[in-house]
């Protein structure tokens, strides 16, 4: 009996410190995603970008964090208080849910203890993170509701909206891969993409759907109406200050970044390239690979918010409903014949 409490509790502690890791690399990439932002926009734009705070401006988040502390923390007179604070608790608390069922590698050896590379394996992972990610729009929605301002409002109700019409054809473009692949495991998924048979390959047009919609679902532009300076002051979180204001933030550069890491995973390989044994370096090289492609990704969507203009929200709506929709169904009909072929 004592045995099996002895592994038991080990196995408990070693499960608790595979998340507080992971919530510490998802705060600094949160973090330093900042400072990539701010030298990718530089870079397209020919200038230099942050170089003032520590050498080539690398602590330009950390005094960015300090700010945010520092700065009056202040509630509006006519807000829903509770409703007010708790806002951006929600919104960043199911951002860090969603990176408990990733498989971020497969096992790593470390002083003689193999530690598996995610904090658990559950048999419906992709359903898990969708279902999150649709969770996170009542931490907009009740910050701009309780916010008690038009422009917080009108950006609460866009986010809604936009999150409900996105997640159809995203949801569509991963019943394709399921169909595909028989799982709804990420680990499954990926240990299926070994060497060059990534699901990339097979589902070309799902993955391009997947990919719009996540930056939809991200508030990224050319899809960031919630937020729309232009119009909206600030959109849902124009009343928020100091870390309130700070979390909102935080919590999209962590969409962004467990957003790339689910597009790494589901489509091309996850911890799996050609010719890389994931298990070298005692189990090291997953991770690596996997983080790789996520900060490929990350790249990516950066790049594009500083070369796309932002859609008018009747554009928006058009693509979400009248193209994006219609093509998911159409692959999910394809990736359906296609698999019915070949099992016959």
């Amino acid at each position: 009996m004592s045995v099996l409490l002895f592994l038991f509790l080990g196995a408990l502690l070693q499960k608790f410190g595979l998340v507080a890791v992971l919530f510490l690399v998802t705060l600094g990439i949160a973090a330093y995603s900042t400072y990539g932002e701010r030298k990718v926009a530089a870079f397209l734009q020919d200038r230099v970008g942050p170089d003032r705070a520590g050498p080539f401006g690398l602590l330009q988040p950390i005094a960015d964090g300090v700010k945010m502390f520092m700065k009056e923390d202040f509630i509006p007179q006519g807000s829903e208080k509770w409703l007010f604070i708790l806002a951006p608790g929600i919104f960043i608390f199911v951002a860090l849910m969603t990176g408990a069922v990733i498989p971020w590698g497969t096992t790593l050896t470390l002083f003689g203890a193999n530690i598996d590379l995610q904090v658990t394996d559950i048999n419906i992972g992709i359903l898990y993170i969708l279902g999150f990610t649709s969770l996170g729009v009542y931490g907009i929605m009740i910050g701009g509701w309780a916010s008690n301002n038009k422009y917080s409002l009108y950006g609460a109700i866009r986010a809604s909206s936009q999150m409900i019409s996105y997640e159809l054809a995203m949801g569509l473009s991963v019943i394709a891969v399921v169909m595909l692949t028989g799982t709804l495991s990420l680990r499954t998924m990926a240990e299926m993409q070994s060497g060059f048979n990534w699901t990339v390959i097979y589902q070309p047009l799902g993955f391009l759907i997947f990919f719009i919609c996540a930056l939809a679902e991200c508030n990224r532009a050319p899809f960031d109406l919630p937020e729309c300076e232009t119009e909206l002051v600030g959109g849902f979180h124009t009343e928020y200050s100091s870390m309130k204001l700070g979390f909102y933030l935080f919590a999209e550069y962590i969409n962004m970044f467990i957003s790339s890491a689910v597009i790494a995973t589901v489509y091309f390989g996850g911890y799996n390239f050609p010719f890389v044994d994931p298990a070298w370096l005692g189990g090291l090289m997953g991770p690596v690979v996997l983080f790789a492609k996520i900060f490929f990704f990350i790249f990516v969507f950066m790049w594009i918010r500083w070369t796309l203009p932002r859609f008018r929200y009747d554009q928006l709506m058009h693509l979400g409903w009248k193209v994006l929709i219609p093509l998911a169904i159409l692959n999910m009909l394809l990736t359906g014949a296609g698999v019915l072929w070949f099992e016959s």
